[in-house]
């Protein structure tokens, strides 16, 4: 067998070859955690990587198999987890030196149902400080390596860490959340496979908050039916996350290859496409002809509640408020001690009043009333994920107010969904003539994942922009 056949196999095809012996969970566990050896030393995805307690859950996953105890498409699989989530003896640092001893007592509900599913934990992986920037910098832990370049680019954030880790090929799927675009915008920039869930779809139980209106859980993988089949497993109601409570869990994967033949789609236009780089916006028009050619019904609309959605939220000042709130101890107490960036924007979340703060809920909650009047006829849209590619870290990270216009402008198209709190998967489609990454964000309407999924599967069987990989050969360590 040709270990290198395994960087970026689908978990549909690891799972495949554990079935059928010729691949063991300790033998593909193995292969992950050497690989990380050979390359996090150049591209710093990890915070943490747990080797003896990987090889043990290797070696308990391969006993049950073996025992013919299976537990599903999941049992075996190695992951990553983004350090928000609660990992039982392990710091959660959410990107920040002040934590670094903030053992967790136990596991989050998310870790609990991967591993009740049977994967195996490699490690924990970088995150901007308390997951509160798009572009991915982080000036206290470092910033991840996009795998993309050897010049050191933007990887995106707040999940970093988690879009290089899937990118480079070091694990198949990596958990992160999603409070403005943090899972999304780094599936653009690392050309990796992001779903953005519903609030209220995962359990947020043991993550480290940013914003508890808006904060999701979401995960990074290599194709469209990696990412349902890991939704499928983590959804569902949770007693120590109200916000779960009352909703019924949804099968995708019943409908997740039935095509997008009678899908109503829709480019949103508008402030979407506004200063779009010219060759995203390119590759994200093609994709309507693919659509079309699948049998979908593809049109354009006007969607002025984008706009609308921008401006409840400037400079994400009602997150910082709630980041404020969450964070208190560490702005008032370290302020100096903190990312200067991360610092210098909750900060501003102080000053916003209750009156402010209530006027902005109201607002949004009549803003997303009008977006389902506005998509009665849509079953999902089509925008660019992101404006612009990659952009080298040291172009971005000069000056304060270049770093804030950047990242706001990163987090345009992705933010607006959190508003709304729609549901949005990006996957890879095309390339710069520089080679990197651009994504297509297909939104759907709040609890419609098996929509986007569905749609993001079709896709993927006719084309095979996810299926590139990056030449590393500069990353490797000796």
């Amino acid at each position: 067998m040709n270990k290198n056949a395994l960087h970026y196999q689908n978990i549909s095809e690891l799972a495949s070859r554990i079935r059928t012996g010729e691949l063991s969970p300790v033998e593909l566990t193995e292969h992950c955690l050497a690989r990380i050896v050979s390359l996090d030393g150049n591209l710093n995805a990890y915070r943490l990587v747990c080797n003896q307690r990987a090889l043990d859950e290797a070696r308990a996953a391969e006993k049950a198999l073996r025992a013919g105890k299976d537990l599903g498409m999941l049992h075996g699989i190695p992951y990553a987890a983004k350090d928000l989530f609660d990992v039982k003896g392990l710091a959660t640092a959410a990107g920040s030196s002040l934590l670094d001893n903030n053992i967790a007592a136990q596991d989050a509900e998310a870790i609990q149902k991967l591993t009740q599913a049977g994967m195996i934990l490699l490690g924990k992986t970088h995150t901007v400080q308390f997951a509160f920037s798009g572009v991915g910098i982080n000036h206290d832990h470092g910033t991840p390596h996009n795998p993309w370049s050897q010049t050191h680019h933007l990887p995106g954030g707040s999940s970093s860490g988690s879009g290089v880790a899937v990118a480079a090929g070091m694990v198949p799927m990596a958990l992160g959340t999603d409070t403005g675009g943090s899972v999304r915008v780094p599936a653009s920039l690392c050309g990796t496979v992001g779903l953005k869930t519903t609030v209220g779809r995962i359990s947020r139980a043991g993550v480290y908050p940013l914003s508890w209106t808006l904060d999701s859980v979401g995960m990074l993988t290599r194709s469209v039916e990696d990412a349902a089949l890991v939704y499928q497993c983590m959804q569902g109601t949770d007693l120590n996350d109200e916000i779960t409570l009352g909703l019924a869990s949804q099968d995708v994967l019943k409908e997740l290859k039935d095509g997008a033949r009678g899908l109503r789609l829709a480019f949103a236009e508008t402030v979407f496409w506004e200063d779009v780089h010219p060759e995203v916006e390119k590759a994200v028009r093609e994709c309507g002809k693919v659509f079309k050619e699948l049998g979908a019904q593809v049109s354009s609309i006007e969607f002025p509640q984008a706009y609308e959605a921008l401006q409840l939220n400037p400079g994400a000042v009602f997150i910082a408020a709630e980041g404020y709130t969450l964070n208190k101890k560490w702005l008032e107490e370290h302020f100096d001690e903190l990312d200067p960036v991360v610092a210098h924007r909750m900060i501003k979340g102080k000053y916003v009043t209750a009156g402010e703060y209530l006027q902005n809920t109201y607002a949004s909650k009549r803003l997303r009333a009008k977006v389902a009047n506005t998509l009665k006829g849509i079953d999902a849209l089509l925008v660019p994920t992101t404006p612009i590619p990659a952009q080298p870290v040291d172009e971005v990270d000069t000056t304060m107010e270049n770093y804030l216009t950047q990242n706001a402008f990163y987090l345009r198209n992705t933010c607006i969904g959190n508003i709304l709190n729609m549901c949005g998967l990006s996957i890879p489609c095309g390339f710069t003539k520089k080679g990197f990454p651009i994504g297509l964000l297909i939104y759907g309407k709040p609890f419609q994942e098996n929509v986007v999924l569905r749609a993001g599967y079709a896709f993927q069987q006719v084309t095979d922009w996810h299926t590139q990989t990056p030449d590393l050969s500069w990353a490797i360590n000796d």
